[in-house]
């Protein structure tokens, strides 16, 4: 048995976090499916810039999109929706084994419109149209701007990935809003057991930037060096856990225990940014620290290789060491480090990224186009 399909036995699901034409038309997507390997598919426009500006696969449609008389913008979203109909199709057969509880594929809205709530609804809204398939989920991300949007959305019929959650904070406001726009849906009559929503926590850049911080103090030569190196690699797990265990106290509710009396669907926390950063960390360390069941874990390719080739299931990992978790980011706090702000520029930075490789996309279909 695969390791893939050993987490799956803990209660985990492994999506695959890419998408490129090539491995929908060349039957790659198609068997990792069908050895068990992954579970779903997640895709953002960092992911769509490579594959769009990074290969030929899409050179044949672009021409007569233009000629159409498309913007560069629309161009994207008509092969995005072509590509995303052609994997949720693959899935499908999942989707309805599982029972609507795996087989999704993602397709995020516009990354310029994160602060704004009112396009971002109406973006969603547009996108689940056209691409018409019941495994789809439009990934929204969780700016104070997107979290009404979220619950606006849910309680429209939509699935939804809340994407670049960073903070314990607004894990809770995601939590909220899922649970929010559920309650709204009971109050007009309408069903809410085929709704399917997953919280994407994003890992390994939390390290990436509290390891730096925590670099600074040990070239510093501060009194406190030692007890910094030993933080190094801490922060993300040790977040990823804490927001586990609010997961479970939020279930147990008696708030929640109400929607799911009527069919209400977890919002499985999804662990997304898990490809290890530093080569100093084992590479499929944020895979094997964060299992647990009514979880998904997005991973790029060189992790799922990694995984499948060396990965170790224990099956409740993310339920190890929670008050060490505890402990450990109150030990950064008392070094100085304060997690609301770490958080606060990750989201910022987060925002920021995904605009400019949407321009980077955007620029790249409109040089292809001209040449």
């Amino acid at each position: 048995m695969n390791t893939t399909l050993q987490l799956h036995h803990a209660g985990q699901s492994i999506w695959y976090d890419n998408i490129q034409r090539s491995l929908l038309q060349n039957g790659t997507l198609a068997g990792m499916i069908a050895r068990g390997e992954i579970r779903g598919v997640t895709s953002n426009p960092s992911i769509f810039m490579n594959a769009v500006t990074k290969s030929t696969d899409y050179d044949a449609s672009l021409a007569p999109l233009a000629r159409a008389g498309l913007t560069p913008e629309q161009i994207f979203f008509a092969l995005a929706i072509e590509d995303i109909q052609a994997a949720a199709d693959l899935f499908l057969p999942l989707y309805q084994e599982s029972q609507r509880g795996d087989g999704y594929v993602s397709l995020e809205v516009s990354p310029y419109l994160a602060h704004d709530t009112a396009a971002t609804l109406a973006q969603a809204q547009a996108l689940w149209g056209r691409v018409d398939r019941p495994n789809l989920m439009i990934k929204i991300p969780a700016t104070r701007a997107g979290l009404p949007a979220i619950t606006s959305a849910i309680a429209a019929g939509l699935n939804i990935n809340v994407t670049l959650i960073f903070s314990l904070e607004r894990y809770a406001a995601v939590m909220d809003a899922y649970a929010a726009g559920l309650a709204q849906r009971l109050t007009q009559d309408l069903p809410i057991d085929h709704i399917a929503s997953v919280a994407s926590f994003f890992v390994s850049r939390i390290d990436t930037l509290v390891d730096s911080r925590l670099g600074q103090i040990i070239a510093a030569g501060e009194p406190s060096a030692a007890q910094a190196a030993a933080l190094q690699g801490k922060a993300a797990i040790a977040s990823a856990r804490l927001a586990y265990a609010d997961f479970k106290t939020f279930i147990a509710t008696e708030r929640w225990q109400k929607l799911a009396a009527v069919g209400a669907q977890l919002q499985r926390p999804l662990w997304a940014s898990t490809s290890t950063k530093n080569p100093a960390y084992r590479d499929v360390l944020y895979v094997e620290e964060l299992i647990g069941p009514h979880t998904v874990n997005t991973v790029p390719p060189q992790t799922l290789l990694a995984f499948l080739d060396h990965g170790l299931v224990r099956p409740t990992s993310l339920e190890e060491g929670v008050d060490d978790a505890r402990h450990a980011l109150a030990e950064l706090e008392g070094l100085g480090i304060n997690m609301g702000e770490v958080t606060g520029q990750l989201e910022a930075e987060g925002v920021k990224s995904f605009a400019e490789a949407f321009t980077v996309l955007l620029e790249g279909i409109e040089g292809r186009l001209q040449g």
